[in-house]
């Protein structure tokens, strides 16, 4: 995380912040208090606190990761060289803003479908911000929300285009299972049929993608039916709109929207000589 910060600021300062060499003498001290300025659900606290920590300025107060917060509250203060301070300004910022976007979000929409299936959990997808996943999913968890997979690297999850090249849902379900005893097997299915056909061949969790509340609900009962211990997963045009009407059908309900359609919330930061 720390070279992700350090390649984050060098992105902005570069070769130095022109306008504090100018205006600010090199010495001078400085106290910032970052005020919200909405409710929400704080996140990127933890990340700021150790961007600061790098820059070489102190954390006097800060609120927790997970804190709601409302409109006007202090959730952190920290005190060191002015220059210093106003490099990292922005970008402890745009961290906390974007951070805690996606956890209020997620919060939010966990809180609504645990209303209709207090089993079900709310996860994100790979639909994130190139070099900034870690965040992102990281503001996920922070709300409540499940990560899902990191990466290609940490879990198997057969999609449409491996099930084609692969010659059909068993063969694929068949060679997963064949190259890997560790770790379960998820499928990604378009239809009924491959759904059962999923659940025949001893896939863990069965993804149903693009199905309305409807079908996802009639295909769930079926798969439960056939293979309890299943677990199923519902994806693809899912929204804040109409998450709720998919909790009864799902244990997994994942959506890009958490990573690539949130609005971040706003904050500010007050700089004042110390």
């Amino acid at each position: 995380m720390k070279i992700k910060l350090k390649e984050y600021l060098n992105e902005d300062v570069g070769t130095g912040d022109v306008t504090s060499a100018l205006v600010i003498p090199e010495d001078s001290k400085a106290k910032g208090r970052v005020i919200c300025k909405e409710d929400c659900i704080l996140a990127g606290i933890d990340e700021a606190s150790l961007l600061f920590s790098e820059l070489g300025i102190s954390v006097l107060s800060s609120k927790n990761d997970g804190t709601r917060v409302s409109k006007g509250e202090v959730v952190m203060e920290v005190e060191g060289n002015a220059r210093a301070l106003l490099a990292g300004e922005r970008l402890a910022l745009n961290i906390i803003m974007r951070m805690s976007g996606i956890a209020t979000v997620t919060e939010g929409l966990t809180r609504i479908c645990r209303q209709i299936n207090p089993r079900v959990r709310i996860a994100a997808t790979r639909k994130t911000t190139p070099g900034f996943r870690r965040f992102e999913k990281m503001a996920v968890a922070v709300g409540g929300g499940d990560p899902h997979r990191m990466g290609l690297y940490d879990s198997i999850l057969i999609k449409n285009n491996h099930i084609r090249l692969a010659g059909g849902v068993a063969e694929a379900l068949r060679r997963a299972k064949l190259g890997s005893f560790t770790k379960k097997v998820e499928i990604e299915v378009e239809n009924v049929e491959d759904a059962m056909i999923a659940v025949e061949n001893g896939a863990d969790i069965v993804m149903l993608d693009n199905f309305s509340p409807e079908d996802a609900l009639l295909v769930s009962k079926r798969i439960r039916a056939k293979r309890p211990e299943v677990l199923i997963e519902v994806s693809g045009g899912i929204t804040p709109s109409n998450i709720d009407e998919y909790a009864p059908a799902a244990d997994i309900i994942s959506l890009g929207w958490l990573t690539h359609s949130f609005k971040s919330v706003d904050f500010s930061m007050r700089i004042e000589p110390a």
